[in-house]
């Protein structure tokens, strides 16, 4: 599969973009993202949707872990390798474990998810299955939502879960590819 958008360097993103990729890059301990040298093309929407995104990861309410676990189970349920590459990674980072990624990337939609799993994780997998096959909760996943969470958690959540369905599909339109990882021969 190739790039329908080749990733853009410095003419095409302008230079605060660019440096913003290669400092990413190098955090992540990759080549500079692709999915910022490719949404870079719209430097306007590119600043508006990263202002966006922050709010919900790194800097969202949830845990990092948590965020990460819905992330990931989302880019599974999507077919995503951009996002499952970059996001195995940092559910590593954040604490999720080899077994729960392993389950998270194994298991049908709509899993019935086990008491392995907290409450809260059964509960932010179900909400991710729910969305990604419906577009919509259930009463009864609603009204677990609610008891657990207030009301902008909650908004937090649906958001977070949409928000990953729009860059999945963004990123497979435009054929993004998964990032090398820094010093391979193909990476930055």
């Amino acid at each position: 599969m190739t790039a329908r958008l080749p990733v853009g360097g410095r003419r095409e993103v302008g230079l605060p973009i660019s440096l913003f990729a290669r400092i990413a890059g190098r955090v992540m301990g990759t080549s500079p993202p692709a999915v910022f040298l490719t949404l870079g093309h719209n430097r306007r929407l590119f600043w508006a949707w990263l202002h966006f995104a922050s709010r919900l990861m790194p800097r969202g309410r949830l845990a990092r872990r948590e965020t990460e676990l819905v992330i990931v189970r989302g880019a599974v349920l999507a077919d995503s390798a951009y996002e499952l590459t970059q996001h195995l990674r940092l559910a590593r980072r954040s604490g999720v474990t080899a077994a729960e990624l392993a389950q998270v990337q194994s298991e049908p939609a709509g899993h019935a998810w086990g008491a392995e799993w907290s409450e809260r994780d059964r509960l932010l997998l179900r909400v991710t299955d729910e969305l990604y096959a419906d577009r919509d909760l259930s009463d009864a996943t609603w009204a677990a939502l609610r008891a657990e969470f207030d009301p902008a958690t909650v908004v937090e959540v649906v958001m977070l879960v949409g928000h990953y369905q729009m860059l999945a599909t963004t990123l497979h339109a435009l054929r993004v590819q998964p990032d090398s990882p820094r010093g391979s021969k193909s990476g930055g």
